[in-house]
């Protein structure tokens, strides 16, 4: 079943300490371009997340964004810097002496010198978040967005195979036409026949042999057996497991060659009418598989 490119999926831990949220949001692409955005204290464990990111998503422009809030109870700790809080204040004391100051106001002072009071690092802080917590968070993002990504499949399964079926019951319109085409050139052959017999130098044999390679040419039998034979491919393909979208858009390749044959070939006005309207669904198939994985 086909999968498409286009994604969201997130999950969020609360606890009293912290929250953290996990959002991974896809879209199509040639092949895997990953973006990634965590705090600090996950820094070293970007290179796994990567990988099951790779590993599960396969393709597409992906982003993912880790956030790590500690909650208020938790920020609003704070360390004191003790020694240099009592250096701050001897100094402070010393320079009171000398100049005969007040000294009452000496340990505010003091408290408020540079590095006294140091915070908690907050947000880059992983706290209780240790990779134990984090990576199954990640999985079930993860696990989230393939789900999206198999219900859009789904509806662009239903899409594709309508447009595919299209294309068959005009490739079955061509095949009905086909016998009023040929016996319509019959026709025309036979009343050539007919004026050039009479001449002086004319050559039986030779004149066979230009007929047949005509005929030939004109011939799309092949054709439409490649090309029945290609849709077949395709929705066999589609049903595949496995992702399959480069897959498909090499069938569709052969689709169209198969199409623009038969229109270059057959040289009648309604024929000429169902390939374009040929060419017009496999156009859209195209789009289409852009989006699929």
């Amino acid at each position: 079943m086909l999968q498409s490119m286009t994604g969201y999926g997130s999950a969020r831990l609360d606890t009293d300490q912290f929250s953290l949220n996990v959002e991974i949001r896809s879209l199509n692409s040639k092949g895997m371009d990953l973006s990634v955005r965590l705090p600090r204290f996950l820094s070293e464990r970007e290179y796994e997340i990567r990988t099951m990111l790779t590993k599960a998503l396969v393709r597409g422009k992906v982003s993912v964004c880790v956030d790590y809030t500690r909650n208020k109870a938790q920020k609003a700790k704070s360390n004191i810097n003790k020694e240099l809080l009592k250096a701050y204040y001897n100094e402070l004391n010393e320079a009171a002496d000398m100049v005969g100051g007040s000294k009452s106001d000496l340990f505010r002072l003091a408290l408020h010198m540079p590095d006294v009071l140091q915070q908690d690092a907050g947000d880059d802080d992983a706290g209780d978040a240790d990779w134990e917590v984090v990576q199954p968070l990640v999985q079930e993002a993860l696990d989230n967005i393939n789900s999206f990504r198999a219900d859009e499949g789904k509806a662009l399964t239903t899409e594709i195979m309508s447009y595919i079926d299209r294309i068959r019951i005009l490739l079955a319109e061509v095949e009905k036409h086909d016998p009023v085409r040929m016996e319509q050139i019959r026709t025309r052959i036979r009343g050539h026949i007919a004026e050039v017999s009479t001449a002086e130098q004319f050559d039986q044999n030779r004149y066979e042999q230009e007929m047949i390679y005509y005929m030939e040419k004109l011939d799309i039998a092949e054709e439409k057996v490649r090309l029945i034979n290609h849709l077949h491919y395709f929705t066999e393909t589609v049903y595949l497991p496995e992702p399959t979208g480069k897959k498909l858009g090499f069938i569709s390749q052969e689709i169209g060659r198969e199409i623009n044959t038969i229109g270059s070939k057959a040289n009648d006005a309604t024929i000429q009418h169902h390939v374009v309207e040929m060419k017009e669904e496999l156009e859209k198939i195209k789009e289409q598989i852009n989006n699929i994985l």
